[in-house]
């Protein structure tokens, strides 16, 4: 092992650091944390981290105080957790006069390697390193963080690319424009139609349909394979698929557990309910899924009603599923909800007692401020409308909240009762 890992320090030292896009994210710096960076598999985890790196060397920082290792580079199948020693050995052999500096160390991955987080807290008690970690699995965010690292970190979630960055990428505004004439507004009609058929996820912004499909596809199978099957042995294949794909397509609907357990009981797919409350949580534990309770004092009532689903991206759900003109709707109300968790914020659903339903009922985690929205894809449909509008006034008078916001595709106005009714390529640049 001390071979291999000689072999790696000495190849990132060599070559260059690849082209950058900046992200929207910060890496804030605490003395005695590490930096955990987490999401789905090629949201851009890994680039963050030479994102880091560049900002560094341009601050004057030596490479060779800076380490990087990726725990799925196939050179390291064999590594185990005593291994981790043979790092520092390996390390500090190299360049002893870094033990009197600061290091950087980053760690890809680092989730693969069992009791990796034994390892992380010797480090950040015994040397001057900071410590940067990615992984797929929110366990590094929850369980293993929360009771393994004992508050020792800080925890940086990366999405596929916001609005925003989609556009830095296409190279249409490289900052959000504060004029919204007829020629920025064209632009940016038409750069919300590309975002929300091609999603957000970097390496698939400039392929051509069929590839991206492909390519978003096996994106799917990477995160069944590596972040579900083979780390929580999952053996009942067949259902995880089932599931999955049910999912997809019900993407911004409430799920039940017990009702796809009695569709798959009805086709003869043996699985039993424990078995779907697992799966589903491997799901939402890879950043696939994301689930949204309803807004409710009650526990209680909050476990007896259906969470509703959402998914990490449009241009998988595009690329999983068959859609029409008369899917935008849920399409537009999932681009709304990742946004909703890009800022931080909390997200519930209402379902006001006098009726009618509001899909996010928002709170700002940093300024406390709720918001309530909703996502209607036009004003065409009268009876659609009626009821949009109906479930929201319900949901304002119900929890005394003076504003409201409608979401729609290309609308903008302001209605009585404080109702402020926005297209989705504005309110995404806000």
């Amino acid at each position: 092992m001390k071979t291999i890992l000689t072999q790696l320090i000495d190849d990132f030292h060599e070559r260059k650091l690849p082209a950058l896009l900046n992200r929207e994210k910060e890496s804030p710096y605490i003395p005695g944390k590490a930096n955990v960076i987490i999401g789905m598999r090629r949201t851009g985890k890994t680039f963050f981290c030479y994102q880091q790196m560049h900002n560094l060397l341009m601050a004057g920082t030596k490479m060779n105080t800076i380490f990087y290792l990726n725990f799925e580079d196939d050179r390291l199948l064999t590594f185990k957790v005593e291994d981790f020693q043979t790092i520092l050995d390996v390390y500090y052999g190299k360049f002893p006069d870094n033990r009197d500096t600061t290091c950087h160390f980053f760690f890809d991955e680092i989730q693969r390697i069992d009791q990796w987080e034994i390892f992380i807290r010797r480090l950040l008690d015994t040397e001057n390193v900071r410590v940067h970690l990615t992984g797929s699995s929110s366990k590094l965010l929850s369980s293993e963080i929360a009771t393994s690292l004992r508050g020792r970190s800080l925890s940086i979630e990366m999405f596929p690319y916001s609005f925003q960055e989609f556009l830095n990428a296409a190279e249409i505004f490289q900052k959000p424009p504060t004029q919204f004439g007829a020629k920025t507004a064209s632009k940016l009609r038409k750069a919300a139609t590309d975002y929300l058929e091609t999603g957000g996820f970097p390496e698939v912004q400039n392929l051509e349909t069929a590839l991206r499909i492909e390519v978003l596809q096996g994106y799917i199978d990477s995160v069944l394979l590596k972040d579900i099957i083979e780390r929580h042995k999952v053996s009942n294949v067949t259902i995880l698929k089932y599931l999955v794909r049910h999912l997809m397509h019900a993407s911004g609907s409430k799920f039940s557990v017990n009702k796809f357990y009695n569709t798959m009981k009805s086709m003869s797919v043996k699985c039993t309910k424990n078995s779907l409350y697992k799966y589903l949580d491997h799901l939402t534990d890879a950043y696939l899924f994301y689930r949204v309770p309803i807004h409710t004092r009650s526990e209680k009532s909050r476990m007896l009603n259906p969470a509703k689903i959402y998914t990490v991206d449009t241009g998988l759900l595009n690329a999983m599923t068959y859609r029409n003109s008369a899917n935008n709707g849920p399409l537009l109300e999932n681009l709304v909800f990742m946004q909703l968790r890009r800022k931080g914020c909390e997200v519930e659903y209402v379902q006001p007692k006098a009726g009618g339903e509001t899909d996010f009922f928002v709170r700002h985690k940093v300024s406390g401020k709720i918001d309530l929205i909703q996502v209607c894809w036009d004003m065409a449909d009268q009876q659609t409308f009626d009821r949009e509008m109906k479930g929201l006034q319900n949901a304002m008078q119900e929890f005394s909240i003076k504003e409201g916001t409608i979401i729609t595709w290309d609308e903008e106005t302001t209605m009585d009762g404080n109702i402020q009714i926005l297209p989705v390529w504005k309110w995404l640049l806000l």
